[in-house]
């Protein structure tokens, strides 16, 4: 029998939480955890899928890298546990929409079909609390990298996986000394001045398009850039990513907007129970009986 991930381990991010209060969200847009992929920051998104509850739960593309699992298998107990969480929520109510991106292409050929529960579309309408409406897609419909030259964009995928790969050799250092992860990628990726521009033009691009088709905003993922802004008339909101930022974009009740930065949620949480624990020994070591000596009559 399967075992239920509320009762495992969370990769070290946090224990089973029991009967810990949950976030509860309208909708949640999660996009680009790259599972199949050592860089991709598993324990985090599982982390984050046993924390929030969300009437929906938008996948919005590049959930299994399927071009890095054609070249080598990685897949360990914690991608199954957090397929499982997935399952789970579309099972007990949660409306579950994947819209598939270019890494996981393949699951574009199930378009228009539901699979355990899972709706499968090329995008969406997403009408929001407020009653406004969103767009909702993957987004490497605008990279011409991806759209003119494939072949380049593998090219790119092979520097940007190697890049990352030192990227968590940097982080495994930074654990063993107590520090939070840090991306060395997203570092570099704001600091150089193509990737800037680019992704200023990827996003004025989306929200044109948005606005042609007489929407009120634009979510989508890809980029690897988690966003929030208005570009004219159009409101735009890009989910991040689950091996950089690891960021969530969620609605709430009222109808307003959060990116959630979950490494640095999590972190918090940790320093705060390290902190209970120095207290928490720091008030015994105080309430033990005193070893003075007492002198000899």
């Amino acid at each position: 029998m399967d075992s239920d991930p509320d009762t495992e381990k969370d990769g070290g991010t946090a224990s089973a939480r029991g009967k810990k209060k949950k976030r509860k969200y309208r909708a949640v847009f999660v996009s680009d955890t790259h599972l199949g992929t050592r860089a991709a920051r598993v324990d985090l998104f599982l982390d984050f899928l046993k924390s929030v509850e969300c009437e929906q739960l938008y996948l919005v593309g590049d959930i299994i890298d399927g071009w890095r699992l054609k070249k080598s298998w990685y897949w360990d107990t914690t991608h199954n546990d957090a397929i499982r969480r997935v399952l789970k929520m579309a099972k007990t109510g949660t409306k579950v929409v994947y819209i598939p991106g270019n890494h996981d292409e393949g699951f574009r050929d199930f378009t228009g079909h539901n699979m355990a529960g899972v709706t499968m579309v090329m995008d969406a309408i997403f009408e929001s609390a407020t009653g406004k409406k969103y767009w909702v897609l993957h987004g490497d419909e605008f990279d011409g990298v991806v759209l003119y030259a494939k072949w380049l964009a593998y090219v790119g995928d092979w520097a940007y996986t190697t890049l990352l790969k030192i990227n968590t050799g940097f982080n495994w250092v930074r654990r063993k000394m107590g520090y939070s992860y840090w991306s060395l990628s997203a570092y570099l990726k704001h600091k150089v001045k193509n990737a800037v521009e680019f992704i200023g033009h990827f996003e004025d691009a989306v929200a044109a398009e948005a606005a042609r088709r007489g929407v009120d905003g634009v979510i989508c993922g890809h980029i690897h850039h988690a966003e929030r802004r208005m570009i004219g008339n159009v409101e735009y909101l890009n989910d991040g990513d689950w091996v950089e930022s690891c960021t969530a974009l969620v609605e709430h009740d009222d109808g307003t907007w959060e990116i959630l930065y979950w490494a640095d949620e999590v972190a918090a949480r940790m320093e705060k129970a390290q902190n209970y624990k120095r207290r928490k020994k720091a008030r015994r070591k105080m309430k033990a009986p005193s070893q003075t000596p007492v002198a000899a009559e």
